[in-house]
């Protein structure tokens, strides 16, 4: 398999040696990508670094995290890329993990990896307290708004993708800043790709976060909803409709009208000082309770759909009919 390694850069002028120094020969191609670095991290190394697999891109402005990676997967595609991993350069990641990530990828189990720093609690507790309480939310958000119900810690930056999965995917659409990784699942949903986490150990030094909390959380919810409803309308009417689908507009519906009415007759009552009958309170509560349960049906259905069937070997069998020479 031609696995290559995708770096973004800024501002890691102080690692990166190190981690393209550790990636294995199990690795054919390293593009390390200069997101308009201030530090200038891509001519530092191209100057310092020996190793021919490495390509240095420079990009004129600076885009962001995603942006840069997906430099990198254009760069990587056009040279024949089978698996593209995608590590970050400022050493939280061990490079030694690279087999780790592909292997569920070459044996055909899934069509993505990413790392999941929550497996082992030992590693937990060198988490900073506020990415911990941060991540765990984060991850909860991204089960709703992308539909993989079965992984955890969206942000994690490592990952490995199957290169016939990521041609299926709208790159110019996918977000280019922190959202990056979150924003890559959605996509992935979208066509039904398999995910799968890989359990590692995040490395955490002297290394400067860029991510500020109160600036990108008003930015984070408004796209975690954004995706629920582009996935929501996407699998459950525009492709397909099922029971799910009539669960989900029933359970809104008997829900928002039992509040209303149930919310309305409590106005009424505070006012003219009337206690509400029996009949009343059953009208309110009754839709409410309903649509409770229409609404935890649907998610169930969601949580049981998640994607199980690699898309790969879907691509690969079509891949197969358009070249009857291979295979």
């Amino acid at each position: 398999m031609n696995i290559s390694v995708v770096i973004p850069c800024y501002r890691v002028k102080d690692h990166v040696l190190d981690v393209i120094g550790q990636i294995g020969e199990e690795v054919t191609r390293i593009y390390a990508v200069d997101d308009a670095c201030p530090d200038g991290s891509g001519k530092y190394i191209r100057d310092n670094i020996q190793d021919p697999r490495v390509t240095v891109l420079f990009r004129e402005k600076n885009g962001g995290v995603g942006a840069a990676t997906l430099s990198g997967y254009e760069a990587a595609l056009a040279d024949g890329a089978d698996i593209i991993v995608k590590i970050d350069g400022d050493g939280q990641m061990d490079p030694a993990l690279v087999e780790r990530f592909v292997h569920p990828i070459t044996i055909g189990r899934c069509d993505y990896t990413k790392g999941n720093r929550f497996f082992d609690l030992r590693g937990v507790e060198q988490m900073p307290r506020m990415r911990l309480i941060g991540n765990a939310a984060l991850s909860f958000a991204t089960k709703f708004s992308t539909g993989y119900w079965n992984v955890f810690d969206p942000t994690n930056g490592y990952t490995a993708i199957h290169a016939r999965v990521a041609r299926q995917l709208a790159l110019d659409k996918i977000s280019q800043r922190y959202f990056f990784e979150t924003d890559m699942l959605f996509r992935l949903n979208i066509i039904r790709a398999v995910v799968q986490d890989v359990p590692m150990h995040a490395r955490y030094g002297n290394e400067v976060s860029h991510l500020r909390i109160g600036r990108i959380l008003p930015e984070f919810l408004g796209k975690h909803a954004s995706n629920l409803l582009k996935r929501v309308f996407y699998n459950y009417f525009l492709r397909d409709m099922s029971v799910a689908s009539f669960e989900l507009l029933g359970g809104i519906a008997l829900l928002i009208f039992g509040l209303l009415f149930g919310a309305s007759a409590w106005i009424r009552s505070a006012q003219y000082h009337d206690v509400a009958s029996s009949g009343t309170v059953m009208l309110a509560a009754l839709p409410v309770l309903i649509g409770i349960q229409l609404l935890l049906a649907f998610l169930n259905f969601d949580i049981a759909s998640t994607p199980r069937f690699p898309l790969q070997h879907v691509l690969s069998d079509a891949h197969r009919q358009n070249d009857p020479s291979e295979g």
